[in-house]
């Protein structure tokens, strides 16, 4: 994917060009085990908003990956390096974690990975789209240009989850 030795300076073109070539690789198949990992997934998450759960994480990840091919847009802002090495950092360590079995589907978690990025350092999109569902019946919001998570300041130094470079702030209704 990126680089893991230290990421120099690239432009959001640049940057997107990488992504979509990881993209390209990501086959059918893998697409099918994802949207299967999902689904199993989804089988612990309450009845009352799984359904939910389904759409925003098929909407969040796996068709953003087509979103991410069909992009044609031209994105010309710089890069902040010293982020995207943290993300690509903390994605590199979960990923260890997936390869011995923990966590998320080797499938899913590529799409994960690609699409974290592109979500937050070409699009400025919180990586949970606005109405993703959390236990207690709470979401992301996206209001006044501001994506707002009511779980982000508990999971932002979770070396599990992405909050820690995602672009979202916490909804300070739930602090």
């Amino acid at each position: 994917m990126i680089p893991t030795d230290p990421i120099h300076e690239l432009n959001q073109n640049e940057l997107m060009q990488i992504l979509k070539k990881e993209a390209s690789n990501v086959g059918i198949m893998d697409i099918m085990k994802a949207s299967t990992f999902i689904s199993e997934d989804a089988k612990y998450v309450p009845g009352s908003y799984r359904k939910e759960y389904l759409n925003s994480y098929t909407e969040a990840f796996i068709t953003k990956l087509k979103v991410l091919k069909d992009d044609k847009k031209d994105y010309t802002e710089q890069v902040d390096s010293k982020k995207l090495q943290e993300a690509v950092n903390l994605l590199n360590e979960q990923e260890i974690q997936v390869e011995a079995g923990e966590g998320f589907d080797p499938n899913f978690f590529r799409i994960y990975k690609i699409i974290s990025i592109y979500t937050t350092f070409i699009l400025a999109e919180s990586v949970h789209p606005p109405g993703t569902p959390f236990p207690g019946g709470f979401n992301v919001k996206y209001e006044n240009g501001t994506y707002l998570c009511p779980v982000k300041e508990n999971q932002k130094d979770n070396p599990g989850a992405v909050c820690g470079f995602c672009i979202a702030e916490q909804d300070p209704d739930f602090l």
